[in-house]
């Protein structure tokens, strides 16, 4: 048996010094293989730069997903094109740079992490269900992780069964709010609506309650700024058979 450890949307310079503070730990705590984190908010207001990605690889990640953030910042194109450790949206069209999958050797088991985005309420990109079997049929192991970024919960819990038997856990991002609904489907896939967030606690996803307050309030333009609150860790762990592919445990975790 082998086990994954998946950190959610990563926020902010704090966001990402709380979990360089406890990384490790949890690592050997939970007797970690393998660790992703979403890093599409990792740099400060949002999106991912070189700075913020090399520091999550620094630190402990061995692959970084990212979502709709992910060309937020205008050096994101070139950070793609040079790191297959920085996966984008698999669903993104053809001829956009970066890439949506990566196969990870780690000796005793070969480890797929599938970045996947959602179209409900999100950019119109191509359809994630047809995207994920043409994934499937270009992957060679049954060990295959899928970080969906998505907003609606009904399209998470829809790709879910879509892919219950077909791949080893989907592991919702995005909303920031982790989801209390965590299992393992009847076809050894893992499955969590969302992961939640790594960042200030006392915040609206991330953000100033009182500029998102104000936001929602007056619905006129705001400049958002991170929280500057204590911060927290949101990160499910995966146990599965690296022979088969098939899951037998998810544990969701809250670090403080």
């Amino acid at each position: 048996m082998m086990k994954l450890l998946f950190l959610g949307d990563i926020v902010g310079e704090n966001g990402v010094a709380f979990v360089k503070q406890n990384l490790w730990k949890l690592k050997r705590e939970h007797s970690i293989d393998i660790t992703v984190v979403n890093g599409e908010n990792s740099a400060e207001g949002n999106g991912i730069t070189p700075d913020s990605f090399g520091e999550l690889i620094r630190i402990g990640a061995d692959v970084v997903t990212t979502g709709n953030h992910c060309f937020r910042r205008r050096e994101a194109s070139a950070l793609f094109e040079r790191n297959e450790l920085l996966l984008r949206p698999a669903n993104y069209p053809d001829g956009v740079v970066g890439q949506g999958y990566v196969t990870i050797d780690l000796g005793p088991a070969r480890i797929a992490v599938v970045n996947l985005m959602g179209t409900v309420y999100l950019d119109s990109l191509n359809n994630p269900f047809e995207t994920m079997d043409s994934v499937l049929a270009e992957i060679d192991t049954p060990n295959i992780f899928v970080d969906l970024h998505a907003e609606a919960t009904a399209e998470k819990k829809a790709l879910g069964f879509y892919l219950n038997g077909k791949v080893t856990a989907v592991l919702g991002t995005h909303t920031h709010v982790q989801t209390a609904d965590e299992t393992v489907l009847d076809g050894g896939t893992a499955y969590i609506t969302d992961v939640g967030m790594c960042g200030p606690e006392r915040s609206v996803l991330g953000v100033e309650p009182e500029l998102a307050v104000k936001k929602l309030k007056t619905h006129c333009p705001i400049t958002f700024r991170n929280a500057q609150s204590s911060c927290f860790i949101n990160a499910v762990t995966v146990t599965f058979d690296e022979k088969t592919g098939r899951a037998s445990g998810i544990e969701r975790l809250i670090i403080r």
